[in-house]
C-alpha cells in the first residue's frame, strides 16, 4: 500500500509517498519536465511526521531528517543515496567528490545519473552536488529550486551575493 500526501512549501509543493516501511518518495509537483496527476491524499503517521519534519526544514529548525526510507533503486544508485545522505546541511560537494566518496572517480557519469534518479528530494539532499568549477547543474526540481534550497541552507551564498 502506498500512502500519499502533498504539502505547499516555500519550494513548491511536493507530493509525499510512503509505505509500511518508509518514505518511498518527494518529488515536486510541477517541474520544467513533469507536472505530476495528483492522486487521492491518506492520512498516514509517516506521512504527517514526513510533513512536520519538512515544515521545520523550511522553517530552519532542522537540518537532519530522521525518518524510514523505503529505498527502490539499483545496488550502486542506493550506494549514491546513502553517500548522499551523508552531505552536511549547508555545505555542497562536486560530482567528482561524490565519486571519489564511493571510491572511484571513473564512475562519475553514474554518480551523477543515479543522483539525478533520487526519488526523495530534500530528504536525500540531491541538491547539495554541483558542478566541479561551482556551477549549478543537474536537478531534477529544477535550477531555481536547487538554487533556493542551497541558499535556504546557508550554502553556496558567495555565488549569489
Amino acid at each position: 500500500m502506498i500512502y500519499i500526501n502533498y504539502i505547499d512549501t516555500p519550494a513548491g509543493e511536493l507530493e509525499i509517498c510512503a509505505d509500511d516501511i518508509g518514505v518511498v518518495s518527494v518529488l515536486f509537483v510541477n517541474t520544467n519536465k513533469r507536472v505530476l496527476i495528483k492522486k487521492e491524499t491518506s492520512s498516514n503517521p509517516l506521512l504527517l511526521e514526513t510533513e512536520k519534519q519538512l515544515s521545520a526544514y523550511f522553517n530552519k529548525a532542522l537540518n537532519k531528517f530522521d525518518l524510514p526510507l523505503s529505498l527502490n533503486g539499483t545496488v550502486f544508485q542506493n550506494r549514491v543515496w546513502s553517500q548522499l545522505i551523508t552531505i552536511p546541511y549547508g555545505k555542497t560537494i562536486s560530482y567528482l567528490e561524490l565519486a571519489k566518496l564511493l571510491g572511484d572517480e571513473k564512475c562519475i557519469r553514474a554518480a551523477a545519473t543515479a543522483n539525478g534518479k533520487n526519488p526523495i528530494s530534500i530528504i536525500i539532499p540531491c541538491h547539495r552536488v554541483i558542478g566541479s568549477k561551482g556551477a549549478l547543474v543537474g536537478y531534477s526540481g529544477n535550477i531555481e529550486r536547487k538554487s533556493f534550497l542551497l541558499k535556504h541552507e546557508g550554502a553556496y551564498q558567495d555565488l549569489f551575493s
